[in-house]
């Protein structure tokens, strides 16, 4: 057993709540600009003084329409500016925020807004209302209002022909007689040990459980995690939020850029996500490991196109040198002469597609991978990967500007203490860990022992340094028939940084050998398709026999293999018809790997691997 822990840096005053930030700005700060709204032309400019207005406004609107202290109030919408300005409202009337992945069946949206008993749900749009909570609500009765942040103006009423008025300027019509004390009283009133949110679990092995966060376990976090990260959020930095704010960790980083004054825009739509990166040009990202390999694949296999692959390939390895040898503290003259060289060919350009300034990205969800860490650090972006979980309020480790040693996910925050039990579980301790799941006690006290410590489900270990690794999943382990374990993280992670691969299970519990399920990116496959002369009319279900592609992924393969020992190895696999999404249900709206669910569909393709 091994712990390693860091002092506490802030505690939480007993009556702090999240929206004391916003009111502190205004006062302090009034005229920096806090947030930036995309508009036809670019952005407009939304200072402290101004969103703490709206916040206030909206706030009377909750009120006036009788959501009262504690209540649940349900967001089910894209990243967007309203989120941010929703969250913060409904905070401030005193009530509970129950984000929504706007991605959410209408069954799974039904059993979040029953089980926390919300009663009222802001959608995106009133196609949303009609199409997904309208065929639920007979079994809602707790839930009196639905509003939409944006209306479709073709949508009139018939006998009328009106239309319905978008949320905010519903509520902040709705709020003009309600006096602004009333919001005070409602935000003094709110303490740190009172519930800000209920954020539900992914639901990979059943139900989504409401993880029951506090006021004080956000201003834990906070108070503890910016102050190592403030390089990376301050008055003169900016960031771009386009992960879905359902999620805990771009909460956190929305929360955390509101309380050191860090300008933030927001990007709805990933499809024009590097135009407005481009418009906006942050100073610091977050991103999931996924779109940091295809950033990199893009820009290679763009480089492929127009014949320059092989300076990108040396660009590639000078970047991981000139990273590595960063770490070590020696780059020699060579090497420097070299990557300056390079920087002026590859470097630059891949810094600009994140909009120019951007020389910082967090990183959590999943591992990046040593190599590609190493080669974005090289290029000028150094990415600070973390850890945490819904019920640790996101990041409970994270490399720093000052502590940050690639291939780890950092050190504990100060405060929080991390214990590796003897079955090699990471446990996790502070307080930044959450109050229990809501309306169950029994998965409450399995998740979090007597003594308070987080059992998390992951396996990692501590170095002597107190940089945490995680190494898998403890429900994840696979044991063959010959008795041996395996943990399939490591071996899906590092093929999913394929060019040619999207996603991947790795499976053998109690089968001979190990095995895997393929699916393919099909953005790349064009460009494999064009690179090797192929028909731009052959499918997916026509290609994944084909020996060419087949010998692309067993290569891959064959390179995941080397790391691993023969038992661990992946001797067999299957390419599939079709990808893993979350549409389709694979995954889950944080792209994890709903492995029963696959195993289940794709059980005649497992058969085959082992017939």
């Amino acid at each position: 057993m091994r712990e390693f822990s860091l002092a506490l840096a802030t505690s939480v005053p007993a009556d702090a709540n999240l929206t004391d930030s916003i009111w502190r700005n205004a006062c302090e700060h009034p005229d920096h600009v806090v947030a930036r709204i995309p508009t036809a032309d670019g952005f407009g400019d939304v200072t402290s003084r101004g969103f703490r207005d709206e916040v206030t406004a909206v706030a009377r609107g909750l009120i006036a329409n009788g959501i009262a202290p504690g209540d649940r109030v349900a967001l089910m919408s894209r990243t967007r500016y309203e989120w941010t300005l929703l969250d913060y409202a409904i905070w401030a009337g005193g009530a509970v925020v129950v984000p929504i992945y706007p991605t959410s069946s209408a069954q799974q949206a039904e059993w979040i807004l029953h089980d926390c008993g919300a009663v009222a749900c802001i959608v995106e749009t009133d196609d949303d209302a009609g199409h997904t909570l309208a065929r639920v609500r007979t079994n809602l009765p707790a839930l009196r209002h639905v509003w939409c942040i944006e209306i479709d103006q073709a949508n009139a009423n018939p006998e009328t022909g009106e239309t319905a008025q978008p949320a905010i300027a519903v509520l902040t019509a709705a709020g003009v007689d309600i006096d602004d004390s009333e919001v005070t009283a409602r935000r003094e009133a709110l303490h740190a040990d009172d519930v800000a949110t209920i954020i539900y679990t992914s639901g990979t092995t059943g139900s989504p459980k409401g993880c029951r966060m506090l006021h004080r376990n956000f201003l834990f976090g906070l108070g503890n995690g910016m102050g190592v990260l403030r390089e990376l959020f301050n008055r003169s930095a900016s960031t771009m939020l386009f992960l879905p704010l359902a999620h805990v960790l771009a909460r956190e980083i929305q929360c955390g850029a509101i309380v050191t004054g860090t300008t933030v825009g927001h990007s709805p739509d990933t499809s024009h996500l590097l135009d407005d990166l481009a418009r906006l040009r942050p100073t610091t990202l977050l991103a999931i490991p996924r779109v940091m390999e295809r950033l990199f694949n893009g820009a290679h296999q763009k480089a492929i196109a127009a014949g320059k692959g092989r300076i990108f390939d040396s660009a590639t390895t000078t970047a991981i040198a000139y990273s590595t040898a960063l770490g070590s503290g020696r780059v020699g003259l060579a090497l420097r002469a070299k990557h300056a060289v390079f920087d002026l060919l590859v470097y630059r350009k891949l810094r600009a597609v994140l909009g120019g300034r951007c020389t910082k990205v967090i990183s959590g969800g999943a591992p990046l991978g040593a190599r590609l860490s190493h080669f974005f650090r090289g290029s000028g972006i150094t990415i600070y990967e973390g850890y945490g979980l819904t019920e640790t309020t996101a990041a409970c480790t994270v490399n720093t500007p000052e502590h940050n040693r690639v291939g780890t996910v950092g050190r504990p925050l100060p405060g929080v203490a991390i214990r590796i039990a003897d079955d090699g579980e990471v446990l996790v301790r502070g307080g930044l860990v959450f109050d229990g799941y809501w309306n169950n006690a029994a998965a409450s006290s399995e998740t979090i022992d007597a003594d308070g410590w987080l059992h998390t489900g992951d396996l990692g270990s501590l170095d002597d340094d107190g940089y945490l690794s995680i190494t898998g999943r403890k429900k994840e382990i696979i044991v063959t028939s010959s008795g041996k374990n395996v943990a399939p993280a490591p071996l899906e992670d590092a093929l999913r940084a394929h060019p040619l691969i999207s996603q991947c299970m790795v499976v053998g519990d109690n089968r001979p050998f190990i095995g895997c399920l393929i699916t393919i990116d099909t953005d790349m496959l064009a460009t494999w398709r064009q690179r090797g002369g192929r028909q731009p009319s052959e499918t997916l279900e026509q290609l994944r026999h084909d020996p060419e592609l087949r010998a692309s992924i067993a290569q891959a393969i064959d390179t995941v293999n080397e790391a691993v020992s023969r038992a661990e190895s992946i001797k067999v696999f299957r390419i599939l018809a079709q990808d893993f999404t979350v549409e389709t249900g694979e995954l889950t709206p944080t792209l994890k790997l709903k492995r029963t669910l696959v195993a289940d569909r794709y059980a005649e393709e497992i058969a085959q691997i082992y017939a």
